[in-house]
């Protein structure tokens, strides 16, 4: 387990690296064409709930994407992140730059003073943040397991989608038994689908 821990790490410096050899304006044009990318997905257009996330490092960039889901009438849900029950409250967001605070993790999440809880069955469509991930849809996180854990919750009709550019693919992601899949890789050249 210690040496999966350790080849995840791994390949999360090895993403790190190949992101950070990109300039700003090739990062900016493939996040650019996933975003539209995402919005010619037809599971995305007819999704009306949409789970999505606030990006941290070495993830896709989901703030145009967040804007752009208002001017679709998506209702959008972001998770509120609790470290103690090491658990994701899924939050419904009216107005972003309103509903939005600073949570733990140190990225934008749900202000519970103003969004109301989502039941996790009511997720049309649920967009995973991903550091890395292969072709078969196995993905590393950020490392904490809040969305291994949240995966299994989701409605089996519920659609798993993560965002990647291309230098996140890497051969072969190692898997432990609490690890999920997501169904959809959507990237700036192409949607791949899990075997």
């Amino acid at each position: 387990m210690e040496e999966i821990q350790d080849t995840k790490k791994e390949i999360r410096n090895q993403v790190a690296s190949k992101i950070a050899d990109l300039s700003d304006e090739q990062l900016m044009e493939k996040e650019l064409r996933i975003e539209n990318r995402l919005f010619e997905f037809a599971n995305f257009l007819e999704a009306g709930i949409a789970l999505l996330y606030v990006n941290g490092k070495n993830e896709v960039s989901t703030q145009k994407i967040l804007k752009r889901c208002y001017d679709y009438n998506k209702i959008v849900i972001l998770p509120a992140f609790d470290a103690d029950n090491m658990s994701i409250k899924l939050m419904k967001v009216d107005r972003p730059d309103k509903d939005l605070r600073v949570g733990q993790k140190g990225v934008l999440e749900p202000d519970p003073e103003r969004c109301k809880i989502v039941p996790v069955d009511c997720i049309d469509i649920a967009v995973i943040p991903s550091i890395a991930l292969d072709e078969k849809g196995a993905r590393i996180g950020s490392g904490d397991g809040y969305y291994d854990r949240l995966i299994p919750e989701l409605s089996i009709t519920t659609r798993k989608v993560t965002l990647a550019i291309e230098e996140q693919l890497v051969q072969q992601v190692p898997m432990e038994s609490h690890d999920k899949h997501v169904d959809i890789i959507i990237t700036e050249k192409r949607i791949i689908y899990k075997i």
